[in-house]
């Protein structure tokens, strides 16, 4: 057509056929049009006399002619088969790649799928958004050797339309990026399967249920279950990410080359990201991320509870699957999961969700879920790929715009419901000064090293259970230490008491020191020996209500209440791990002081008591080596303690370490742990939890209220749970249970807190 611009073609030396062998262009189109343009192309390339064969299109589910292909594939006569496309870019770029923005959502239909007048307007008014691509082709009698050695039941015609579809979208994301590689059609793929089928039957054999409706009932499922993604959508919910984040915080900071190396990593194996789970933005965080370093967008497993319109749709389309809270007894519904599962580790696409489960509302890390890592242990036990990675995440804040949601259940509050009313809270809840957004990522977790180790049919194995410890382990190791953090913590050694910035700059200044000796990840470099530097911290966090403050007489003081302690704690918590192995020396020493003890084997038996103790709340090694790591973080301390010990008795130790940790690191733990304990002991019948958690918050506020408690933060619900995950473990929340026994625990909890609180310089009040 006259005055029509050449359209720019893309790998058409692929079109050239096999030698001596007739060659039929497969054309995965959604238009007429669309096929116009391709035969056009094919012809001008190769000459006028072309065959081609419309398949259905990848983009629509639509169209194509599968009998033709059919027979095509079972003809004497080999065929040699290529696969076209037609590729429509995004209409702007964005460092280098066409991407859709944010104002294209108000624009009608998708840019990269047009219709109607708006595929022909970009046709010719814009035709260097239209790519015209080949992949390389196949003989037709080796596709069908394929296809029969396949597991596919539903007819070679289809699998070699999905099998032409995979190397077309190979080809678009030369075009693209890597951020667009997404399954097609995920439902149908599975569907097709003979083991899928054949599994789905014996479940319905074994169930008395007929065949028809059991299939029926798993395609239901699969469909609940799928995410969709939508290159489309994608770059829209990027674009709506950066600006939600924007409001409140001012960076997602990353360090360039673990992203690099998580790259090549899913190169060449599937992988896993399992984050850390502190915030709703936690996923947004990591997929924005993902999206601007031109990564494949990860499949994240969401609770089917957020999946109410219009955030469900959007998030399936992003690569959201949805799982049900609870399906322990469907065994068809694990078969459908396990099923997707397989298909998403075979295709290598990643995977992502909390191994949690769900949000940490104290800060340290919640105990794992076993569920999902199972499944993947299984995709890696059927030989669904020859190893699979586990890339520990930590994503962490300056300061969690969700905090004053966790004080308030943390007191005895309800968890909000997430409606649209909840999530116009949340998006308004940003609107203010944050910080920025910090996420660092671990040394990958092998499964294909433990998988032999692991029974099938064994929900939590012992070494299941190792995977799941090692991986927040790590997460644990990388998790950065932030300003806000170290100021939290002087606010929280003072117990909350009114301090100015000089006081808590001299705190610090301490843990600076603590700090930079063990070369522990920080944020940024802060001289947080300055006051000056403290005092910008202090005023921002009190811009969120963290702290409270007071100007008169020529200074400014500090001081934190009962909820402010609860919320600062979030963020020492987030950290207090890494000065866990000295409070525990502490008190193991402060147990040797009394008895004059002065034995190193003595001392590691009593840190181990400890450990055991806090079982519940940390992530432990192994005994030898939580006791080797104890010994070694007090040697940066005390290098020569065994032989201060011996010499000079714990007392000798303890004064050689500098300023006490287990004060503020363990006792507030042990606070929460005795109101548990008191209430064991005075609770007789039948233990009922919700009624005992009420007891115990009200036992709490008299404590403190009576001054027995060190802080305010130990009234909380949090730590309730984890002393009851405690007690249960030691059979004392039996209905028979023996009051000795409890009274034994509390009498242990009791011992525990006053060696913490000797670092304050008094005994424990309680």
């Amino acid at each position: 057509m006259p005055g029509v611009p050449r359209l720019p073609k893309t790998d058409s030396n692929l079109l050239g056929g096999k030698p001596g062998t007739p060659t039929v262009y497969l054309l995965d189109v959604a238009t007429d049009m669309e096929k116009r343009l391709l035969t056009r192309w094919i012809r001008s390339s190769v000459g006028s006399r072309v065959d081609t064969l419309r398949i259905k299109s990848s983009r629509r589910g639509k169209g194509g002619d599968d009998d033709r292909l059919s027979k095509l594939l079972s003809g004497e006569n080999p065929t040699f088969l290529i696969p076209t496309r037609v590729v429509w870019m995004a209409p702007r770029r964005r460092e280098g790649r066409r991407s859709v923005g944010w104002t294209d959502a108000f624009k009608p239909g998708d840019p990269r799928d047009p219709r109607g007048v708006r595929a022909y307007w970009i046709r010719y008014l814009r035709p260097k958004r239209v790519r015209l691509i080949a992949a390389a082709g196949a003989d037709s009698e080796t596709l069908a050797a394929a296809y029969t050695d396949s597991n596919e039941i539903d007819g070679a015609g289809p699998y070699v339309t999905r099998r032409a579809w995979r190397v077309l979208d190979q080809t678009e994301r030369k075009l693209r990026g890597n951020r667009y590689k997404i399954p097609r059609f995920v439902p149908e793929a599975i569907l097709s399967r003979r083991d899928f089928t054949e599994d789905i039957e014996a479940i319905a054999d074994s169930e008395d249920i007929a065949r028809d409706t059991a299939r029926s009932k798993a395609e239901r499922y699969l469909r609940e279950i799928a995410a969709t993604h939508s290159p489309y959508v994608i770059d829209l919910i990027a674009g709506a990410i950066h600006a939600l984040y924007r409001q409140g915080y001012g960076e997602i900071r990353y360090e360039p080359d673990q992203v690099r190396r998580i790259a090549e990593l899913g190169n060449s194996n599937p992988v896993v990201f399992l984050p850390s789970h502190r915030s709703n933005l936690d996923r947004l965080s990591l997929q924005f991320m993902l999206w601007e370093n031109d990564l494949p967008p990860n499949h994240t497993a969401g609770g089917i509870n957020i999946n109410f319109f219009p955030v469900g749709p959007l998030l399936r389309r992003t690569g959201v699957f949805f799982i049900r809270r609870s399906f322990r007894d469907n065994k068809l519904y694990k078969a459908v999961l396990g099923a997707y599962i397989d298909y998403l580790i075979e295709k290598r696409f990643p995977l992502e969700w909390y191994v949690e489960g769900g949000r940490s509302r104290s800060g340290r890390l919640r105990p794992p879920r076993y569920g999902m890592l199972s499944y993947v242990v299984d995709a890696q036990r059927r030989g669904k790929a020859e190893d699979i990675k586990l890339i520990p995440v930590s994503i962490a804040y300056d300061q969690i715009q969700d905090v004053p949601d966790y004080a308030r259940e943390a007191q005895g509050q309800g968890k909000e419901d997430e409606t649209i009313r909840w999530l116009v809270g949340a998006v308004r809840s940003l609107r203010r000064r944050y910080g920025n957004i910090h996420i660092r990522f671990a040394d990958p977790v092998s499964v294909a090293d433990v998988v032999g180790e692991i029974e099938a049919g064994d929900e939590t194995p012992l070494e299941l259970q190792k995977l799941t410890f090692e991986v927040m382990h790590r997460i644990g190791t990388v998790t950065p230490i932030t300003p806000a953090a170290v100021v939290s913590i002087a606010l929280l050694a003072a117990r909350g008491k009114a301090q100015t910035a000089d006081e808590l700059a001299e705190s610090c200044a301490d843990l600076q020191d603590f700090i930079d000796r063990r070369g522990l990840p920080t944020t940024e470099i802060v001289d947080l020996s300055d006051p000056k530097a403290v005092e910008e911290i202090l005023r921002w966090l009190a811009e969120h209500r963290n702290t409270s403050s007071h100007e008169a007489l020529g200074r400014t003081v500090y001081w934190l209440d009962d909820d402010q302690m609860i919320r600062v704690s979030y963020y020492r918590n987030v950290v207090v791990h890494f000065f866990l192995n000295r409070a525990i020396a502490e008190m193991a020493l402060m147990s040797m002081v009394d008895d004059g003890s002065r034995n190193p084997d003595a001392m590691r038996s009593r840190m181990l008591q400890i450990r055991d103790l806090l079982k519940f709340e940390f992530f432990f090694k192994e005994k030898d080596l939580f006791v080797a790591d104890c010994e070694g973080d007090l040697s940066l301390d005390v290098a020569d303690w065994e032989t201060v010990l011996t010499s000079s008795g714990a007392f000798g130790v303890l004064a050689k370490m500098g300023s006490a940790v287990a004060s503020w690191a363990i006792l507030p733990i042990l606070d929460g742990y005795q109101v548990v304990g008191d209430e064991l002991e005075a609770t007789s019948g039948r233990f009922d939890e919700k009624r005992f958690l009420k007891a115990c918050l009200a036992r709490a506020k008299m404590y403190r209220i009576e001054d027995r408690l060190i802080s305010g933060e130990s009234a909380s619900q949090v730590l309730f749970k984890s002393a009851l995950q405690l007690a249960d473990n030691r059979g004392l929340l039996e209905e028979n249970g023996s009051d000795a026994a409890r009274s034994v625990f509390a009498e242990e909890v009791r011992e525990a807190r006053r060696l913490a609180a000797l670092g304050l310089g008094q005994d424990s009040p309680i």
